[in-house]
């Protein structure tokens, strides 16, 4: 079955770096970053894994925790972390799922078949704690992933998730958010964006972010 935005996220048992990984369970009350790797000792992935490591501070911030998938086993995924570590100065701080039976990747479609029948595409998966996939981004291989952009959705969406506000383009934290055109009542409005708004169009109305 295919994923969309607000599919439950598959799960899946399967062993890992850090032991067996129940995954509806290990999400927990938890938001999920899941990404997944062409293979291990592959270039451009061992930066990617450096960085989601020394990002563990913003992914904490956001009640985030990340797991990794690579389509071989935990053996190897264990030799690779020590060139990791080496290469991007870090210790390695979250799992890498061992996918060698192609599990993981095939329940949420990561395999590349123009490539090979066992090479991942760059997926990335915002899952939030009620199992809900909310974000999906796919990149080439050649391309190393923006996890800035990733953190900035992430923010995103938590803050939209509580306030009847969505966010404009090239948002970020802090900046001026737009109110949903659903509501209308000026009293509620009141309410809930005490620091005023601006109308720019009936439909297009900004306002400070409500929770700074």
């Amino acid at each position: 079955m295919a994923i969309h935005l607000g599919s439950t996220a598959p799960d899946f048992t399967q062993e890992s770096t850090e032991g067996t990984i129940h995954f509806h369970d290990w999400i927990g009350d938890k938001w999920v970053i899941l990404f997944s790797h062409p293979k291990d000792f592959t270039p451009v992935c061992t930066t990617e894994l450096g960085l989601v490591a020394k990002l563990k501070g913003e992914f904490d911030k956001r009640n985030v925790k990340a797991i990794a998938v690579s389509v071989d086993d935990v053996a190897s995924h264990k030799g690779w972390i020590g060139d990791i570590e080496e290469t991007q100065h870090t210790k390695l701080n979250f799992p890498i799922l061992g996918d060698a039976d192609k599990k993981v990747s095939g329940l949420y479609d990561m395999i590349h078949p123009d490539l090979s029948d066992t090479t991942t595409v760059r997926s990335v998966f915002v899952i939030d704690p009620k199992k809900k996939v909310r974000l999906m981004i796919t990149y080439p291989q050649s391309a190393g992933r923006n996890f800035d952009e990733i953190l900035r959705v992430i923010d995103s969406l938590q803050l939209t998730d509580n306030y009847s506000v969505a966010t404009p383009g090239n948002w970020k934290d802090g900046d001026d958010v737009v109110i949903v055109p659903s509501l209308q009542d000026p009293a509620v409005m009141k309410e809930k964006f005490p620091k005023g708004w601006k109308v720019v169009k009936p439909y297009l109305r900004m306002t400070p972010q409500p929770n700074k």
